[in-house]
């Protein structure tokens, strides 16, 4: 059974921009968290951006801030990250999560969220 199927990911150059989608079922998308983590090779999860779906406060991770943003569209059950000024660094596969249980891990640690998607792969070039 699939909750989360994320899209968009690529191969793009440095300085470029990409717009990763999450498409979630409904019953996800009643999720009171949802965000965005990425892993690199030989690297932990990282969390990249989160949003409060009710409310629509956001956090974003410092290496992203300013250049990465992360809305949803209650009307298609998605979730996006825009991704702009890409850097090498940025390489990772990226998994979109829900969080659909309250409790009092942080938006960054990936035990608040109880589904997962498949990840899509950025690929960012010098």
């Amino acid at each position: 059974q699939v909750h989360l199927v994320e899209s968009g990911g690529g191969s793009v150059q440095g300085g470029g921009s990409l717009r990763l989608s999450c498409a979630a079922s409904e019953y996800t998308y009643r999720s009171y968290f949802m965000g965005w983590f990425r892993q690199a090779p030989g690297k932990e999860r990282e969390g990249v951006a989160a949003i409060y779906t009710s409310g629509g406060v956001t956090f974003y991770g410092d290496s992203v801030k300013g250049r990465f943003t992360i809305s949803q569209d209650n009307a298609k059950n998605t979730l996006y990250l825009q991704m702009n000024s890409l850097k090498p660094e940025d390489t990772a596969m990226y998994y979109c999560a829900a969080a659909t249980r309250p409790n009092s891990a942080g938006w960054y640690q990936t035990n608040k969220y109880n589904y997962w998607g498949q990840g899509t792969q950025v690929t960012v070039s010098s």
